[in-house]
């Protein structure tokens, strides 16, 4: 089965983009291609949000669930709290338009986070108050911790996430020959799907319903609900607070009333998660994690045409409405004290456990090493840009090492590398070289462009002139600067003949960005020329002759003369320049287009 989140290939651009925005670095930069590491990934989606081209793809699982709905087994959609966000104002139609698709019946995820904020509640009273767990709501923190803080594994809390719990109860109360589909905003959950089958059994994102409404022709804004459908086995209450950042501590009875929060902290965003996972100090309180920023209402499975501000108030609001209705889950006493006991074992599984390190030592000579073939010679040279993806230079290093980044990904040392190659052609290409910009100001040129326009004494030319000269305008040099700005617009760049202070001057114009940068290649031709001059010279005087004798022997001759004459002065026009004896002067040369 294709893993939850992976790259399409043909559509990956070497951006980097992805790299940047991975919290872990679990993307392999290979053959120029963003590769996600499945060993490292912790399934947050970052990647799929930021990818300019769409390359990264979260798994679409709706053809699977369409197959298993036709098995004739009770189907139970799990419905994700923050769809309070996704949906708004539209709860009745979302639950009719389900069972339009399929599904037998909906409850809400929310129930299972009740039952986990009773079972911590309890593990609190038995304990003096204390509860120093890392909450398990979150599937890419649980990722997070065993990949890559497995010394606070023991801090994970032993009870499963609540839609692993609202999975079991559902099997509690309507037996195990149901099918469960979990819809919300979590791109991780389809992993949880994989990795403890049957609880749920498959997940879905917003996203991937909105698609799958889309085709079956449902629209929820004029859909007309011909059958009211409820919850099972009930509403919520507090507990749908969970998709916000802070929603499981102020659902808890112990800690909802404390506003001081002094036993448990809640923080959302993964640069947040990794510094409270990184921090040293000894942990005394409950840490609330969610790997997306605001909470669970900001997933890679949700729209970006609302602000996350907007989204939190949305699912805020609800709960408020939600309060005042009647009949809400009240929990379960003995389902939460066989949380409490078994644990994971109620899936049929085992706590997370620290999983094979990945991560590889690397001796400070090695790093030194990797950063020299990267162009850093010194610790000067260690820009910490940013443009590979990683924060510094020795993380790129290190990443290098591991084979998860090319030498091709450090932009300093490309960009380098390539000013060397475009310096070694201009010093050795024998003719004279300039590029100017769209403000006609000189970007590069070399010795031999100075030598023809520069107006220099002979000897006072050396390369230090070069950096000197770049950034003023090309009319310093040249008088047909104009001639620069008309092939600015061109496709194809011409080639002209130019007769300039008494030398006679091949131009090649050839575009280096379009509309950007232009470049001109001036080639000598002084001494083919004046051989050519000299053959119309003689040409001429053949002319002169000719004439003479035609004025003596007109009569003789008659219309073969005069043919005579047309064909030696085509001679000389397929010699001749053409000047006006203006240095500025041009000439079209062979009506060629250069490419």
């Amino acid at each position: 089965m294709q893993y939850p989140i992976y790259t399409e290939v043909t559509s990956c651009r070497d951006c980097y983009k992805c790299v940047r925005s991975c919290p872990t670095k679990s993307i392999q930069i290979k053959d120029g291609h963003a590769m996600i590491m499945k060993d490292r990934c912790i399934f947050c989606g970052k990647c799929v949000h930021v990818c300019p081209n769409n390359a990264k793809k979260i798994r679409d699982d709706v053809s699977r669930v369409k197959l298993a709905l036709t098995s004739g087994k009770r189907a139970i959609c799990s419905l994700a709290p923050s769809y309070s966000s996704e949906f708004r104002f539209q709860e009745e139609k979302l639950l009719y338009a389900l069972k339009l698709l399929g599904f037998s019946d909906v409850s809400e995820t929310a129930i299972g986070a009740h039952l986990v904020t009773q079972a911590i509640d309890k593990h609190i009273r038995r304990n003096n108050g204390e509860c120093n767990w890392i909450g398990t709501a979150c599937p890419s923190v649980v990722e997070l911790v065993k990949k890559y803080y497995p010394d606070s594994l023991s801090r994970l809390a032993p009870i499963p996430s609540p839609l692993q719990c609202h999975s079991a109860y559902l099997r509690k109360l309507y037996g195990e020959d149901i099918i469960i589909v979990f819809i919300g905003p979590c791109a991780a959950k389809k992993h949880e799907a994989d990795m403890y089958p049957g609880y749920p059994d498959y997940a879905i994102t917003f996203a991937e319903l909105k698609n799958w409404l889309k085709s079956a022709d449902i629209d929820l804004d004029t859909l007309e609900v011909k059958e009211h459908v409820d919850f099972i086995p009930a509403k919520a209450g507090m507990s749908s607070l969970y998709p916000i950042e802070g929603g499981q501590i102020t659902s808890s009875q112990i800690w909802g009333g404390d506003p001081i929060h002094a036993k448990a902290v809640a923080l959302s965003g993964m640069d947040q998660v990794l510094s409270a996972l990184g921090d040293k100090h000894e942990a005394t309180a409950f840490l609330e994690l969610l790997g997306c920023d605001g909470g669970c209402v900001n997933g890679p499975g949700t729209e970006r045409d609302y602000s996350i501000a907007f989204r939190k108030k949305a699912s805020s609001d609800y709960v408020e409405r939600r309060l005042e209705e009647k009949n809400l889950f009240k929990g379960d006493e003995e389902f939460t004290d066989l949380l409490l006991d078994k644990g994971y074992s109620i899936l049929g599984g085992t706590q997370p456990s620290r999983e094979d390190s990945f991560q590889k030592k690397h001796s400070e000579d090695d790093i030194r090493r990797a950063l020299v073939e990267l162009g850093k010679l010194s610790k000067a040279d260690e820009l910490n840009c940013g443009g590979c993806g990683y924060s510094t230079c020795r993380e790129m290093a290190i990443a290098y090492l591991d084979g998860m980044a090319e030498i091709e990904m450090c932009v300093t040392k490309m960009r380098k590398e390539a000013q060397s190659k475009v310096d070694v052609l201009l010093r050795t290409i024998p003719m004279g070289v300039v590029i100017v910009d769209s403000d006609l100001k000189i970007a590069d040129c070399n010795i031999q462009f100075l030598d023809l326009f520069g107006d220099m004494e002979e000897g006072f030319l050396d390369q230090s002139m070069l950096s000197m000269v770049r950034g003023l305008p090309v009319e310093r040099f040249v008088p047909f600067a104009d001639k620069f700005k008309d092939q600015f617009y061109l496709s194809h760049p011409g080639q002209y003949r130019m007769h300039y202070k008494d030398k006679f001057i091949r131009v090649t114009f050839f575009l280096v960005e379009k509309q950007r940068l232009l470049g001109a290649m001036f080639d000598d031709i002084t001494n083919p020329t004046i051989k050519r001059e000299t053959v119309v010279k003689k040409a001429e005087t053949v002319i002169q002759n000719s004439l003479a004798t035609v004025q003596q022997i007109a009569s003789l001759l008659g219309e073969n003369a005069a043919e005579t004459e047309i064909m030696l002065n085509s001679l000389i026009d397929a010699f001749s320049v053409h000047s006006s004896g203006d240095d500025k002067d041009f000439t079209m040369e062979d009506d060629r287009d250069i490419t």
